[in-house]
């Protein structure tokens, strides 16, 4: 009689011949269907087909293999003296262990021009069947679904067997891939239903969407000590971050992050950001990732103390020493040069994260009561090159002008509305943010900026109501604007700025951030 009984039925055979012939060297029979028992068969490992255990052949082309009370008894029996009675009753033995992976449905859906018929051929049955009966019967039974368990399982196998928490984890690692795939499943069925006229304008957005979400950290509390908080990602996707160096991120570190992050990597030039309550302070481009950094510190010093920082480029020891003592909460960057790092551990409670590479998802998803809003991550290109705008004015700006409006312009969706920037060679020099007056936030980007808004350009996320805005700006200095247009009062204000001297371009393009 054999030590135990071992269930293998996979879709990726990867690694399952050295594991079976593990598991028949700890002393298991092995049973399998189809595919998978012809696989081991060839390989010399002494195999049991399905059939043979229930006496009942493969029907339907192969859709029923698994289903039947001779393999989910011998799964589902709970090692009472009752349930054990019963099978042998029946003639059915135990079944120890489990080894399923499925059908490749998501890798299926993933292919171009897959037919709806050919999708729902890869909707598998008995393998969700199985996983479940085995995970639900983890007091007794071993459920193996991914093929990284494979060695821990085989050594647990060739001294003894596996232990309780080990059949605990992987019994919520079988529900979980059996929830994403279910998830998937229903996903791409539901987006296969006829658009109402409404989802048919939108029709990138999927009709469904089923969220899986495990926890990576749990904050020591959310944005006040009196709320609790966390960070979760989305299952079977590494975090975006890895954290080098510093103690835990907080709450808000990873929502500053955030916004750090996806403002420096929108930028084609060597960029760095610096966030401060989710707006920049200091944002810049330049030649040299050391030169952008000192240019985006100079944009407002005072508040950069105790920022964010991130950069499209791997830092260099050129721009961690220009850092030099600044305080920084967070820094995060692709990649780092050794020496630039070794400099960073020096600093005991600055966070050093690194990106790991995760692509950023082109959906946001935003609870509010009662549901959650939707949309596409703000990544418009073709209003961010000056040659598809719309020159206004009587004054033409000039070549240096539009580089630096073409910076502000793509820096002005990463502040929150109403959203002004003052900027200056490829620099943030003043921003004026979340206010309910846009010209409001045209006075406090003038008043961070002080003297340097002398000479340097300035971009709206939205349109100017009134010709107010424009004047403070010119009073400011500045000397070229850029936004959207669209105004019922548009031909007010570029009588404005024609009377002032200035230089303004229509993008026809509103970019709020709220």
């Amino acid at each position: 009689m054999a030590a135990f009984r071992a269930l293998i039925s996979v879709s990726d055979k990867n690694g399952i011949v050295e594991f079976a012939q593990q598991l028949v060297e700890a002393g298991g029979e092995m049973i399998a269907s189809g595919g998978t028992a012809r696989k081991l068969a060839e390989a010399g490992v002494p195999v049991l087909q399905v059939e043979e255990v229930t006496h009942f052949p493969e029907i339907l082309g192969g859709r029923v293999k698994t289903l039947h009370p001779a393999i989910h008894g011998g799964i589902l029996a709970r090692r009472t003296a009752q349930h054990l009675d019963e099978l042998v009753a029946h003639e059915i033995r135990p079944l120890d262990l489990v080894v399923v992976n499925l059908y490749p449905f998501q890798a299926t859906i993933a292919q171009p021009n897959v037919t709806v018929a050919t999708a729902v051929e890869e909707i598998d049955i008995g393998g969700v069947a199985l996983l479940r009966a085995a995970a639900k019967n983890h007091e007794s039974v071993t459920v193996v679904c991914d093929p990284s368990d494979y060695a821990k399982v085989a050594d647990a196998f060739g001294t003894g067997g596996t232990d309780a928490p080990l059949r605990r984890m992987l019994a919520v690692k079988a529900f979980r891939h059996t929830a994403e795939y279910d998830t998937a499943i229903a996903t791409y069925l539901a987006n296969q239903v006829a658009p109402t006229p409404a989802e048919a304008r939108s029709a990138h957005l999927p009709v469904a969407v089923h969220v899986d979400l495990v926890q990576i950290q749990l904050n020591r509390y959310g944005e006040n000590p009196h709320q609790q908080g966390g960070l979760y990602g989305y299952a079977g996707e590494k975090p975006a971050f890895a954290v080098l160096h510093g103690k835990e991120m907080s709450y808000n570190n990873w929502l500053d992050l955030d916004g750090a992050w996806t403002a420096a990597q929108d930028f084609a030039r060597p960029t760095v950001a610096i966030i401060k309550h989710g707006n920049p302070c200091g944002l810049a481009s330049a030649d040299e990732l050391a030169e952008a950094y000192t240019k985006a510190y100079a944009a407002d010093p005072v508040s950069a103390f105790g920022g964010i920082l991130a950069s499209n480029r791997p830092l260099d020891l050129a721009t961690a020493q220009k850092m030099g003592d600044l305080f920084l909460e967070v820094i995060a960057a692709p990649a780092y040069d050794a020496e630039a790092l070794a400099l960073f551990q020096r600093k005991k409670n600055v966070r050093i994260l690194l990106h790991t590479g995760t692509p950023l998802r082109p959906l946001s998803l935003r609870s509010i009561a009662g549901g959650v809003l939707l949309q596409e991550i703000d990544r418009s290109q073709a209003d961010m090159d000056p040659n598809t705008w719309q020159i206004v004015s009587r004054h033409q700006p000039t070549p240096q002008q539009l580089v630096d409006l073409a910076f502000a312009w793509r820096a002005a969706r990463h502040v929150k509305s109403n959203a002004i920037v003052y900027a200056q060679d490829e620099a943030t020099v003043g921003v004026g943010a979340g206010q309910m007056s846009r010209v409001d936030s045209v006075m406090m980007a003038g008043h961070k900026a002080g003297e340097r808004s002398r000479g340097a350009v300035m971009a709206s996320d939205a349109f100017f109501p009134f010709a107010d805005g424009i004047e403070t700006a010119a009073h400011h200095g500045i000397t070229a604007i850029v936004q959207p247009g669209g105004s019922v009062r548009d031909a007010e204000v570029i009588a404005a700025v024609d009377r002032l001297g200035v230089a303004m371009c229509f993008t026809g393009v509103r970019h709020f951030r709220h």
